[in-house]
């Protein structure tokens, strides 16, 4: 049998590969805590779930939906999108369902890109950022995020050779995986780069809602002329917990989304009915469970970086995300720390080259397992990680 170049050319998905060697460890007999994906382990609000089964037992949610969405689902995303971040979108032309930001991420460059066009992907970022414009033939260049810059991009560096060929650029903040946020006048450059040079800009917006220390993310809409350069894609997967659900949407420009939904009519038959009516119920609810949310994982940063800090690694505290980006103690790759830490503590973290060049020298921790499990990590990465 041969299979496509573009399958043979795809590298293994990082967190699959975490899944199998944690599965292969357990099936060993080693009691193995994760600290590698960034899935909540706590559960959905339950005012969630209760509208989701009350959705599923109404026959009308059985057939097909409109790949469109329903429209209180898109009203509901633009309701949301008002009260917390101040833009006014479309529910008719501006927003467009997704099965989690995961898939717009993957497929909008079928949209935007044709063999030999670029892709600026965030580096380190999301690996799909690379993965999705290989899927569309186009080629992924990366976009170093330097550390001296808060983990911005330096747009001025970017060769004039790669913008001549680069359409599209995805960045994601807070960011995924180094909990940079923003708190100057990024997007607004970003937006005038991007009118400059041509460009659309994916803003993946998976973690707007889970931040700390009183920090409030902005979204990349609400800059001024946004909307004219670019699209955000939209995830419930981490502010509700609700990573299995596939419930999400892009949003903004409207001849990008109009392309977008042209796409998912020949690709799937979209979300179910049900779980749009319950992702209503989470938009249009109370959210008083995102707050609490955002308490768990602070409290579990706090006492992630003590301990990181006690064995001689220098940890800051992000505003943002669910996961801790460290740099790793002298001598050491990214690689050979996350080794010694499953080998001596049986703790699985994730090499931060992972997520791109850009990644080498860092790990990323997760702080998505129970308390008394991360206590747990904590106390074996103190007690036997021989620094």
């Amino acid at each position: 049998m041969r299979f496509s170049q573009r399958v043979q050319s795809l590298p293994p998905y990082l967190f699959a590969g975490i899944e199998r060697q944690i599965a292969e460890r357990r099936a060993a007999g080693v009691d193995v805590i994760s600290l590698g994906i960034g899935d909540p382990d706590l559960p959905t609000p339950s005012h969630i779930v209760e509208a989701l089964a009350e959705a599923a037992a109404d026959p009308a949610t059985h057939q097909y939906p409109s790949n469109q969405g329903e429209p209180a689902f898109r009203e509901a995303v633009a309701g949301f999108y008002f009260t917390r971040f101040g833009v006014e979108l479309d529910p008719a032309s501006e927003i467009v369902p997704l099965l989690g930001a995961k898939e717009g991420i993957a497929h909008v460059g079928l949209a935007l890109l044709d063999q030999c066009d670029v892709a600026l992907a965030a580096d380190p970022g999301y690996p799909v950022y690379v993965t999705g414009p290989m899927l569309a033939d186009g080629t992924a260049v990366s976009l170093p995020l330097v550390r001296e810059l808060g983990f911005q991009p330096d747009l001025e560096a970017v060769e004039p050779s790669v913008l001549a060929k680069a359409r599209m650029m995805f960045v994601s903040y807070p960011n995924n995986p180094t909990g940079a946020v923003i708190e100057d006048d990024f997007f607004a450059r970003l937006v005038a780069f991007a009118a400059e040079n041509d460009l659309v800009v994916v803003h993946d917006n998976a973690y707007a809602d889970i931040t700390y220390d009183g920090y409030v993310a902005p979204s990349f809409l609400e800059t001024p002329g946004a909307r004219d350069v670019g699209v955000e894609m939209f995830s419930l997967s981490k502010s509700y917990n609700m990573t299995g659900w596939r419930s999400g949407a892009m949003v903004g420009n409207r001849d990008l989304v109009d392309a977008y939904w042209r796409l998912k009519t020949n690709m799937d038959s979209g979300m179910f009915g049900a779980v749009q009516r319950a992702s209503v119920a989470a938009l249009s609810g109370p959210q008083h469970c995102v707050r609490e949310m955002c308490e768990v994982y602070q409290r579990r940063r706090d006492l992630l970086v003590e301990v990181l800090r006690t064995v001689g690694m220098h940890v800051e505290p992000p505003k943002g995300t669910i996961y801790l980006w460290a740099p790793v103690p002298d001598g050491h790759t990214s690689a050979s720390f996350t080794a010694q830490v499953l080998d001596q503590a049986d703790v699985v973290i994730t090499p931060g080259a992972a997520y791109g060049a850009g990644g080498e020298g860092y790990v990323r921790l997760s702080l998505t397992v129970p308390d008394e499990r991360l206590r747990e990590a904590v106390q074996r990465i103190e007690e036997r990680v021989r620094i």
